[in-house]
């Protein structure tokens, strides 16, 4: 198994995002997918060579999932944004979301509440496959904080990588391009 890394050049240009801090962010993305590639490769080799109850393979076991998240965590971000078009107002999601928050305005101001939280990580919205509800929750680091059973709707990389280059210590502003830059329309498609 190899994962590959994925080009998101189309997003290069975008307001609010220079091209250097998403070529940076790029970057780290590829170390996330060579890295995912490595950790696995090395768990195969230990299994096969019954080396499974080494401190090592443990350790080993739980970086996957920092590198795994962080490639995959990644892509979706990226796939998330590079348009300017408001979200859809009679479609589905805005339906969903009014449905579940109370409209747009209160879903918008939670997210964003969640996105100024002090510390860094990850904002998702996500949708509980089984009851269907969409949740906006922080993730800290890649692989701690995800509610099981439910699929990633919206990302929000809140790490300093992400907007430092750009933006200093103004988070705010970030976030206020990010919703600027969300392709809703990618969005809607992640919706069950």
């Amino acid at each position: 198994m190899s994962y590959q890394v994925r080009n998101f050049d189309s997003i290069l240009g975008m307001e609010g995002f220079s091209d250097t801090l998403l070529k940076n962010h790029f970057t780290l993305y590829q170390g996330y997918v060579t890295n995912t590639n490595k950790v696995y490769d090395l768990l195969v080799e230990m299994h096969k060579a019954g080396i499974t109850s080494a401190p090592e393979y443990a350790e080993l076991k739980r970086r996957f999932g920092w590198e795994f998240n962080g490639m995959r965590l990644h892509e979706l971000y990226f796939e998330n944004l590079g348009s300017k078009k408001e979200i859809d107002q009679p479609g589905k999601l805005a339906k969903k979301l009014s449905e579940d928050f109370g409209g747009y305005q209160h879903w918008e101001s939670d997210f964003k509440a969640v996105a100024s939280m002090r510390g860094i990580g990850w904002v998702i919205l996500y949708q509980d496959n089984l009851g269907g509800k969409l949740f906006n929750q922080w993730i800290n680091e890649h692989d701690v904080g995800h509610l099981a059973g439910c699929t990633p709707i919206l990302v929000l990389d809140v790490f300093e990588h992400a907007f430092l280059t750009d933006y200093g210590l103004k988070r705010a502003d970030y976030i206020v391009s990010f919703f600027k830059n969300i392709n809703w329309k990618v969005v809607e498609d992640r919706l069950r």
